[in-house]
């Protein structure tokens, strides 16, 4: 009964719209998305400018730890050829991790009533389906590369023929699972401080979405290195040989 009470107050997919061309812009979503993309470059370049050679500085070793486990990752999943993936992982973990990171901002007028200004854009099934057809397209072609032609068709008949239906089932749902794990788990934190400050009187709900809000930075966190470890593991599968499929197994066991 609680629950059925909340629901009354919370807005599922609710957006502010916009119309172009025929299509339906949510321009919210847009903005967060553009925010998030405007402080992605901007650690970017200003990392760029103050990189030094001598003592580092904090954010600088902040950032070459994250590519040095980025590139440990990435040799352990492809071996020193899968360096070439590191920047497209640092990239999309920073990104996913801001994306998932804005939604800590309170910006709704009013908490479980009215939607936030500024919602974390991977709460919305576009933007994480969005990266997961370039991820998976990239992965395809980077296959293609490296098996050719006959070795790319042939590898949907491994181990048996008789799989080659359950593979093709496999690559098709790829771009599905990566695309609802990420936007189920931001999706389902924003709906649960909805629930929570919709249930609570008004003087306690702000004590609710505080309460909350740190276990959204977490989980924006594991979820920004799960969409990254599993770009990594796609690039490792895809471009593997005999010298290097042991590995891959292992280290997706490993997590």
């Amino acid at each position: 009964m609680p629950t059925l009470y909340a629901s009354g107050n919370i807005s599922v997919g609710v957006h502010p719209e916009a119309h172009l061309f025929g299509l339906t812009i949510d321009t919210d979503i847009v903005t967060s998305t553009l925010l998030a993309m405007a402080i992605l470059l901007f650690m970017g370049f200003r990392m760029r400018a103050k990189v030094t050679s001598g003592v580092p500085s904090k954010p600088q070793l902040l950032w070459e730890l994250l590519v040095e486990q980025v590139r440990d990752l990435a040799d352990s999943a492809i071996g020193p050829k899968g360096r070439r993936f590191v920047p497209i992982g640092v990239t999309l973990f920073l990104f996913v991790l801001i994306c998932n990171w804005i939604g800590f901002i309170p910006s709704a007028l009013h908490p479980g009533v009215s939607s936030e200004i500024l919602p974390a854009p991977t709460s919305d099934v576009n933007l994480p389906l969005a990266m997961a057809l370039f991820v998976i397209v990239w992965v395809h072609v980077e296959s293609f590369r490296a098996r050719g032609f006959r070795g790319y068709f042939r590898h949907y008949k491994e181990p048996y023929v008789a799989l080659t239906p359950i593979n093709v089932i496999e690559e098709i749902t790829k771009p599905i699972t990566l695309t609802f794990r990420l936007f189920g788990n931001l999706f389902s934190g924003g709906l649960m401080v909805a629930v929570m400050v919709s249930l609570l009187p008004i003087f306690v709900s702000p004590l609710g979405e505080l309460i909350w809000k740190p276990f959204d930075l977490f989980i924006g966190l594991i979820q920004a290195y799960i969409f990254m470890l599993l770009t990594i593991l796609y690039f490792a599968f895809a471009t593997s040989n005999e010298g290097h499929e042991e590995h891959v197994p292992a280290l997706e066991s490993a997590h």
